[in-house]
């Protein structure tokens, strides 16, 4: 009896994320939508975004973030930020990690999940990993956005490791469109969201949610060949700091 009450209190726990994740957009939905018109007014859109959309969810979740930094990101700077992914909760995190606007690089897919997907397309740079043209069509929007004095932020293993993986292999695509559009490499590691809310259905929790903002890796002077190199550096640093965990 007391294992079936504690499944059915996880199972409410998903249930009441994704009320978190719907209720502020149907009620700020004229706002958001606004803000989605232009890409100028997309610092506002972010805004609402960062300070009403994330704050709601991860502490709604009853999660307590617990956010340091080795190096501060500068107003007004330009960053590839890149992290570890194990959680719907990295997105919110990652929100709340950078005062910055930046703009996600993501897959397609997650255009399929109600409400929340209708913004994603809108806002985000989506890529079909699958499609050489698509992956193409990233490059230009990203240079478009890195033009209007935004950040790019990407999950570099490409999506959500297998539950024995502690860090999945990087892609290069982060580490090559930073180089070609020198701007610093950000690597920013999410130690708890798989803890308090994974991608399995009986799982999670609240709790403190750790983050740490790493060292920027500089890409001034590099060239293209130098990309894998540059990609090893930034998995060392994360896969370092999640290891200490395991």
């Amino acid at each position: 009896m007391r294992l079936l009450l504690q499944k059915l209190g996880l199972v409410l726990y998903r249930i009441w994320f994704y009320i978190l994740v719907s209720l502020p957009i149907f009620i700020f939905f004229p706002i958001l939508l606004i803000t989605t018109l232009s890409d100028r007014t997309y610092a506002q859109f972010f805004w609402l975004a960062r300070n009403i959309w994330a704050n709601t969810i991860i502490y709604g979740m009853f999660c307590f973030p617990r956010i340091s930094y080795e190096q501060k990101l500068e107003r007004g700077q330009s960053y590839m930020l890149v992290a570890n992914h194990t959680s719907m909760l990295d997105i919110m995190m990652m929100l709340k990690t950078s005062k910055n606007p930046f703009v996600f690089v993501g897959k397609k897919e997650l255009v399929n999940i109600p409400v929340f997907g209708f913004f994603y397309k809108r806002v985000c740079i989506l890529v079909d990993r699958e499609d050489s043209r698509s992956r193409s069509a990233v490059y230009r929007r990203a240079q478009k956005r890195l033009n209007q004095g935004l950040s790019i932020c990407i999950f570099p293993e490409g999506g959500v490791p297998e539950e024995h993986i502690i860090l999945d292999e990087f892609k290069d695509g982060a580490f090559k469109m930073a180089i070609a559009h020198d701007i610093p490499v950000v690597p920013i590691t999410f130690y708890d969201n798989k803890k308090r809310f994974p991608f399995t259905v009986f799982g999670g929790g609240p709790g403190i949610v750790r983050v740490k903002v790493h060292s920027f890796h500089y890409t001034k002077g590099l060239m293209e060949n130098q990309k894998s190199e540059l990609r090893k550096q930034v998995r060392t640093v994360i896969l370092k700091e999640l290891s200490r965990e395991a």
